[in-house]
Order: C-alpha cells, then sequence, then structure tokens
C-alpha cells in the first residue's frame, strides 16, 4: 500500500507495514474469545492480499530478567511470579494469526512495540514511513505504540476492530476521542476499502 505526501511541491511516496501486537498465547487466553479475534485474522488477509508489509511484534523477556527493572511495577511483578521468558508457550505468536512465509517477529522488553526491540530499525530499513495498528491491549500495546510512533513522526492508522480491551470504555474513548488526534481510525473493512 502506497500513500502520497506532499513534501515541498513534491509527491512522495510512504511505504505501509501492518503491525500485530501481543497477538501471542497467554494475552489472547486473558483478553480475547475468538470471535474478538476475527479482525485481526481479516486485516493479515487484506494485507497478504495487497502486499503490505506484516510485522508480529510480542513481548518477552530473557531467561533470569536481566530486562526487568524492580522499578517497572508491572513487569516486576511477572518477574515475581515467573513466566513470560522468550521460550514460553505464553509468549508465542497464537496460531490463528501464525506469520507466513518470510514476515517477520520483533521481540520487545516494554509495552510500545518500539521499547528494546529493534523496531524503529527494521522499519526504517523496510523504508516504513506509515503504521497500521492492531493488537491486544488497546490501553497498552496499541496507546504506547501510537505515541511512541507519533513522535517519530510515522503516519498512522488504527484499526478499531481489530485492537482488543478488557474494558469497554477505555476502548470507547481511546477510539473516538483520544487516537484520532494522531492517528486515522478505520474499520478493517473501511481499511480494505482503501487498499483497493
Amino acid at each position: 500500500m502506497i500513500h502520497g505526501i506532499s513534501i515541498g511541491g513534491k509527491e512522495q511516496m510512504a511505504k505501509t507495514a501492518l503491525l500485530v501486537m501481543d497477538v501471542q498465547n497467554g494475552i489472547v487466553q486473558s483478553y480475547a474469545n475468538p470471535e474478538a479475534l476475527k479482525p485481526i485474522q481479516h486485516a493479515l488477509t487484506e494485507a497478504r492480499a495487497h502486499r503490505v508489509p506484516v510485522i508480529f511484534v510480542r513481548v518477552a523477556f530473557r531467561p533470569g530478567y536481566p530486562d526487568v527493572s524492580p522499578n517497572n511495577r508491572s513487569f516486576s511483578r511477572i518477574r515475581d511470579r515467573g513466566g513470560m521468558v522468550e521460550t514460553d508457550p505464553g509468549t508465542q505468536i497464537w496460531d490463528g494469526v501464525a506469520p507466513e512465509g518470510d514476515e517477520l517477529v520483533v521481540v520487545k522488553r516494554r509495552v510500545s512495540a518500539f521499547a528494546g526491540s529493534g523496531l524503529e530499525l527494521v522499519l526504517r530499513s523496510l523504508s516504513v514511513q506509515h503504521l497500521v495498528l492492531t493488537g491486544i491491549a488497546t490501553s497498552g500495546v496499541v496507546l504506547s505504540t501510537l505515541r511512541h510512533a507519533a513522535d517519530l513522526d510515522y503516519q498512522l492508522t488504527v484499526l478499531s476492530d481489530a485492537c482488543i480491551d478488557g474494558d469497554p470504555e477505555v476502548q470507547r474513548v481511546l477510539m473516538e476521542k483520544i487516537f484520532p488526534r494522531q492517528a486515522e481510525v478505520l474499520t478493517v473493512e473501511a481499511w480494505s476499502a482503501k487498499l483497493s
């Protein structure tokens, strides 16, 4: 998918990538029923059909948790109870959205897809300037990644029905009031129509 951007009177082309974030076994079990995941699967199908690069992002830690600070309340609780290391089944991409072919999987160490992951280097190498965001949870990885990406000057689209949160009111406020300030918010169907 190519979008035109006018810079200094010249039309520049922005390459798009779909980010599928934190759709991994342990998180899917906590947040989502199979029906709620269908829009993410639909977004993947559309991206692949239109040759939009797909990048999967998962959160996991190194054995022994050297990347978890005691100052980080959320992740130090995970460290204390164990689990979520890189090889754990719960940190693997959910089979319902399994990567195909040469699709990339990036491992992050914090909430944002950019934090400790090398994602920015990958995007730069692929000349990506427009990110389409999907994932679990909307108030976690999607929000943090959107803010980070906006500060890095990416064009942004959020697929509203392909983002899942445990709190419907938080989901509504983010999609209707917060995200539109920095991103285009579309359903998967509307995004698919724009790809065509």
